[in-house]
């Protein structure tokens, strides 16, 4: 009897191929914030723009698949988070087969806010805005209106949050908490700005550290047409045992606040450091301490506000 022959390997059908074509990429997503007008949309797409997504307010929903094939073909853009409310109208019944559309291209979730009637009446009292369904409805009757239409998002949503008690800032930190991603909770972006005090000091810094206390390469013929950036010029201001101290101090300093900044809800932090002129050793210091901060973990970008360009 001759020998039986060995069997085939299984091959891939031409249906499982085309399912594994269309599975979503999940290292790229898309967040879609959505709910009643009051409830905090902005106040969360701030949040996550403030975690690095690309972001985009009242997007109509047709544009959003092919948004979504943007965000899945896109070389730069990764993440992304967009808001769909009331403003769309009654087509937001569509919402839910776009929904799968979208999520056949790119990893999605909904994210519904909402909060109590006693809630959005006192924010729109005290913004004294109208609700976006017009100024002829008392806003008890706009709500009402705005919860059935928006009740086919409602039930699809992957996250509903109740914001009732939440202010600005608890908002945005319950955001970041949730989906910062790295579980470390470093998703406060810093930015390292280095300016002149002859332009004056920076409106936008929380902290703000004088260098002018270091030597002035300024009175250094070689090094002035320099800026802080220049090898030769960071040599030069490293050999001085205080600029080295004051590096390890001020690292230290950040490293024990940055955790306390990010308990307190704060997503955008900038530190600034200010000599005479923004050219020198303001660049250096700025440029060293984002280095040091960012072998910590968090996310910084450096600014030279006075630097020559």
């Amino acid at each position: 009897m001759p020998p039986k022959a060995a069997p085939k390997p299984p091959t891939r059908s031409k249906k499982a191929k085309s399912v594994s074509a269309h599975h979503p990429d999940e290292a790229r997503f898309l967040i879609i914030i959505t709910g009643l007008s009051g409830s905090g949309k902005l106040s969360a797409l701030k949040a996550f723009e403030d975690l690095g997504y690309y972001a985009v307010d009242n997007m109509p929903i047709d544009l959003v698949p092919r948004f979504a094939e943007l965000i899945g073909e896109s070389v730069t853009t990764t993440r992304a988070a967009l808001v769909v409310d009331v403003r769309e109208g009654q087509g937001l019944e569509r919402f839910p087969a776009l929904l799968k559309q979208v999520r056949r291209t790119l990893s999605t979730t909904v994210i519904y806010l909402e909060a109590s009637n006693a809630a959005l009446l006192r924010r729109f009292s005290e913004t004294r805005r109208p609700h976006p369904l017009g100024r002829e409805e008392r806003v008890t009757g706009a709500l009402e209106s705005e919860r059935k239409l928006l009740d086919p998002i409602r039930n699809v949503a992957d996250v509903i949050v109740d914001t009732s008690n939440f202010n600005v800032h608890e908002l945005r930190a319950h955001i970041q908490n949730k989906f910062a991603g790295d579980g470390s909770g470093k998703a406060l972006l810093i930015s390292s700005l280095s300016f002149g005090y002859k332009n004056g000091v920076p409106l936008e810094a929380d902290l703000v550290f004088d260098v002018r206390f270091l030597p002035n390469p300024h009175f250094v013929a070689e090094f002035r047409p320099l800026t802080g950036k220049h090898p030769k010029l960071v040599a030069y201001l490293q050999k001085f045992p205080q600029t080295n101290e004051f590096l390890s101090r001020v690292t230290g300093l950040l490293l024990y606040l940055l955790p306390h900044y990010i308990h307190e809800g704060k997503s955008y932090l900038t530190i600034a450091f200010g000599c005479t002129g923004g050219q020198h050793r303001s660049v250096m210091i700025a440029e060293q301490v984002s280095k040091r901060l960012e072998k910590e973990g968090y996310r910084v970008k450096t600014t030279h506000r006075d630097m020559p360009r």
